[in-house]
């Protein structure tokens, strides 16, 4: 089997830290690989990485064939007006029909339901990504009333239909119970047996499945920022105003303290004084000065 996608020592970095690094992945045809870890881990971003969808800071990833997403929360989804059938109706449409040059690289499967689109197209989908007759859905749900569990069925449903040699989804254990999350492991098993290369991301992968696990890690940590000290409170109005009037009066009783002859205690009253400690009131001015040394005469 070959290698259908090679990652090797992809690094994502941001502002805050590392989301992940020293990732080393490698998916072939017929292979599934479940990316597990804690919320906040990056399996989000290493998906859409492998998938061609989101760069990296650091390694390199190599891809031999397209890719398609599933359910990928925020970034591919159902549309809540249309219903299953439209769906498949309209990525068939968009899609076209497979040019006669590359249907021996595409899946008989995805060949199929692109001609039969006009016919039957939800049947011809459904049986071509390996969902038989228990199928979780009814062809006339619209996208608002999917299940967790049906929205990544459709989501695996629709990205078989461009013929992809990869096909990755999101948190496929979200939202669903043990017996829904076993029965969508044993799908994505059958999806890969079909020669599909599949990387799911979860947060842990359900028992007896045969998937290839790879573990991201707890993010890295961001060093907490240094505590902030409060400035100490101003205080109020009143009180000070009343400092104020205390030191008034302070102020006064040293004045009246002082002798004849004798400075003011403060330095502002009875005139502002200069920088030298002479106040305005003690220099006479020359018309003052003059008068004195005649009567003097």
């Amino acid at each position: 089997m070959s290698a259908v996608v090679e990652a090797s020592g992809l690094g994502l970095r941001t502002r805050r830290g590392w989301v992940f690094r020293d990732v080393d992945l490698c998916a072939a045809e017929g292979e599934l690989h479940a990316v597990t870890g804690p919320p906040g881990s990056g399996r989000t971003s290493l998906l859409l990485a492998l998938a061609g969808r989101f760069p990296v800071g650091e390694g390199r990833v190599l891809r031999h064939g397209p890719a398609a997403l599933g359910q990928v929360a925020g970034v591919h989804e159902p549309d809540p007006a249309l219903t299953v059938a439209e769906h498949i109706q309209e990525r068939l449409l968009l899609l076209g029909p497979v040019p006669r040059r590359r249907r021996q690289l595409v899946p008989v499967a995805a060949v199929r339901a692109r001609r039969a689109y006009r016919r039957d197209a939800f049947a011809t989908a459904i049986s071509g990504a390996g969902f038989t007759g228990d199928v979780p859905f009814d062809p006339t749900t619209r996208g608002r009333d999917l299940t967790p569990l049906q929205r990544q069925v459709l989501g695996l449903v629709l990205a078989t239909l461009g013929g992809p040699k990869l096909i990755v989804a999101d948190d496929v254990d979200s939202g669903s119970d043990a017996p829904e999350r076993a029965w969508l492991w044993a799908a994505m098993a059958r999806l890969a047996e079909q020669g599909y290369a599949v990387v799911a991301s979860a947060r842990a992968v359900e028992p007896g499945s045969v998937a290839v696990v790879h573990r991201l890690g707890d993010p890295t940590a961001v060093p907490p920022r240094p505590a902030l000290v409060p400035p100490p409170p101003r205080p109020a109005a009143r009180d000070l105003a009343g400092r104020r009037e205390s030191s008034a009066r302070d102020d006064s009783a040293r004045d009246d303290s002082a002798g004849p002859g004798e400075p003011a205690a403060r330095g502002d009253s009875a005139g502002l004084r200069d920088s030298a400690g002479i106040t305005d009131a003690a220099v006479p001015d020359d018309d003052a000065a003059a008068d004195l040394v005649e009567v003097n005469r």
